[in-house]
């Protein structure tokens, strides 16, 4: 394995990947970049032997010393929507200096790149990074992924809260998503970083094996907890005002109605098996997902 770089290494989806990361190749392989140096999680980083580099996506010149001897980068997508086309602008850059050969970047599937869609503040950041990867002569991957199974739960909310309203009640109408849990994601990657030879200047697309709608998810639910979960899509105006009555921050409101849409839209409606090839199996069913947190 070449000399690696993961970002976002203490966030959940680059915990997994260094794990699968670690049980596959020598750890001094492997270095994380953190911003505290002071976290769990980092300090476990240490004990293991991985190499720790201190920086954030905002500053170039932490960056560029950061990304020093690196052969790759694997470059998890910032989370502050306003702010990530620049940070990874950086991350780039900074790349570009130390003459890193490969990055490979976590962007997203999408149907639709209009300027009025409902999912633009998050595609278009996406979108822009890509023609930059592309445009910048180093080698590249881009991984587009679909909607993290993880994200269902955030969405619905946990076991207590569905057992005492016994709906889901989101503006998803019957839009399908082939979500993929994020393990599934960790060690397809992993694997892409321990052979990269295969995977230079290449985009794919991430799904998972199977669609379902929030209303095949209610009856899996229903099934799981023994109790009626009701499916109610609104509209996307009352879902907002119902919402924010409830107390809800305008930020989530606005994140929930979002990607509600997007759904509702058909955004994450697809196919394509990239990620099974990558996987040599299955993604995990909803089902076995839902099971898991919710039994």
């Amino acid at each position: 394995m070449k000399k690696t770089l993961i970002t976002g290494a203490t966030g959940s989806l680059g915990q997994l990947v260094v794990k699968n990361l670690l049980a596959n190749t020598e750890a001094n392989n492997i270095a994380v970049l953190v911003r505290d140096t002071e976290k769990d999680i980092v300090k476990e980083y240490k004990s293991q032997g991985l190499g720790i580099r201190v920086a954030d996506y905002d500053n170039p010149a932490n960056l560029e010393e950061a990304l020093k001897d690196f052969e790759q980068v694997y470059l998890i997508s910032g989370s502050d929507l306003g702010a990530r086309l620049k940070q990874h602008e950086n991350v780039i850059a900074a790349a570009k200096v130390n003459d890193v050969k490969h990055i490979f970047y976590t962007s997203t599937v999408r149907k639709t790149e209009s300027s009025d869609a409902p999912l633009d503040p998050v595609v278009s950041s996406h979108l822009q990074t890509e023609k930059l990867l592309i445009d910048s002569g180093l080698k590249y991957t881009i991984l587009r992924h679909n909607l993290y199974s993880d994200v269902v739960p955030m969405f619905i909310g946990d076991k207590e809260q569905l057992l005492k309203t016994k709906s889901i009640y989101l503006p998803t109408e019957n839009g399908k998503v082939s979500y993929v849990p994020r393990e599934d994601f960790a060690e397809a990657e992993a694997k892409m970083l321990i052979s990269p030879q295969d995977h230079g200047n290449k985009i794919y697309e991430f799904n998972g094996n199977e669609k379902v709608s929030y209303a095949e998810i209610s009856e899996i639910l229903t099934e799981i907890l023994g109790e009626k979960i009701a499916y109610v899509s609104p509209s996307v105006e009352e879902f907002e005002s119902q919402m924010k009555e409830a107390g809800l921050p305008n930020e989530i409101v606005g994140m929930l109605s979002m990607f509600s849409q997007g759904v509702a839209n058909g955004e994450f409606d697809f196919d394509n098996t990239d990620l099974e090839k990558i996987l040599g199996r299955k993604t995990k069913t909803m089902k076995q997902f839902l099971t898991e947190v919710y039994a």
